[in-house]
C-alpha cells in the first residue's frame, strides 16, 4: 500500500462532536449527516438508543447509563485497506478504558477482530458499516457501545460493565478519552499506510494468542490454535495437520 495520500491523517483538530438525547442509532444518524453532505470527523453521542444494534443485525440493549457513540469517516482509506480499521478501532478504545479501569484489576484484552474483554467478559459492541453516497464519497461509521454502568440481563455469553470492574466514571468522561485515542490511533493508521504498526498494537492487548479455539464462519465452523494475525489483521489458525488458515471474518469462542 505504498503511496498512499497522506491527507488520510487525521488530527484531534479534525475531529467534532454533537451529543444528543436519544436516537433511535448513531451509526443510522452518522449516515443519515452523511447523505446530507457531513464532513468527516463527526462524532453523536447519544445518552439512550431506541434502535440500537450489534453485529449481523443483533439487537443491542441501549438503556442510560453506558455509551452509544458512532464517527463518520469520509473516504478514509482504499476499500483495500478498509479490513483492518475494525482492529485499529479496537486498540483506540482499549486504550480509552485502559485509563479509567484501577491499576490492580481484571485483564483488559481485545478478542479477534474488536471485543473488548475484561476477565474475559465482554464489555463492549463495535459495527462498522458504510454505503457509497450519490457523489461518489465513501461513508464509513464507527459505531461503539461499551457497558459502562449497566450490563445486559440473560446474555449468550459473559458480559461485564465497568462499573463491576471497579471503575466508577460516567459515559461523558469515558467518551472524552476515546475522543483522544481514537485520534491518534486513526492518524497513526494512516488510511491504512499505517497498518502494521497498529497491528503490533492490537498484539500486545491480544487475548487467547497461542489458545485452542473455534472460529464459526458463515458456513462452517473451524478449531486450532490461535496462531495471531498478519499485518493486515487477518486472524491465523493453525489447524491439526499443520496447515495455517487465513481468516478475514468470523466469531471466535475460546475451549
Amino acid at each position: 500500500m505504498s503511496g498512499l495520500n497522506t491527507s488520510y491523517r487525521m488530527s484531534l483538530g479534525d475531529f467534532r462532536h454533537e451529543a444528543l438525547d436519544e436516537v433511535g442509532s448513531t451509526n443510522e444518524e452518522c449516515l443519515a449527516r452523511a447523505r446530507a453532505g457531513a464532513a468527516s470527523g463527526l462524532w453523536i453521542t447519544a445518552a439512550r438508543q431506541s434502535g440500537g444494534r450489534g453485529r449481523r443485525g443483533r439487537a443491542w440493549v441501549s438503556e442510560r447509563g453506558n455509551l452509544y457513540a458512532s464517527l463518520l469517516l469520509i473516504n478514509p482509506a482504499p476499500m483495500s485497506a478498509i479490513g483492518s480499521l475494525p482492529l485499529a478501532v479496537a486498540v483506540a478504545l482499549h486504550h480509552a478504558v485502559a485509563r479509567i479501569l484501577p491499576p490492580d484489576g481484571r485483564a483488559l484484552e481485545v478478542k479477534w477482530p474488536n471485543d473488548l474483554l475484561i476477565g474475559r467478559k465482554k464489555v463492549s459492541g463495535i459495527l462498522i458499516e458504510g454505503e457509497f453516497l450519490p457523489d461518489g464519497r465513501h461513508a464509513v461509521v464507527i459505531g461503539i457501545g461499551v457497558n459502562v454502568r449497566f450490563k445486559p440481563d440473560n446474555p449468550t455469553y459473559p458480559v461485564s460493565c465497568l462499573a463491576e470492574e471497579g471503575a466508577s466514571v460516567f459515559p461523558e468522561e469515558l467518551f472524552a478519552h476515546l475522543y483522544e485515542t481514537m485520534a491518534d490511533v486513526l492518524n497513526l493508521w494512516d488510511g491504512g499506510e499505517g497498518t502494521p504498526q497498529v497491528m503490533e498494537r492490537w498484539r500486545s492487548v491480544a487475548c487467547g494468542l497461542g489458545e485452542a479455539i473455534t472460529v464459526n464462519l458463515t458456513d462452517r465452523s473451524l478449531t486450532g490454535r490461535f496462531a495471531g494475525i498478519d499485518d493486515q489483521g487477518l486472524l491465523l489458525l493453525e489447524t491439526q495437520d499443520g496447515r495455517v488458515e487465513v481468516i478475514s471474518a468470523g466469531d471466535v469462542f475460546f475451549a
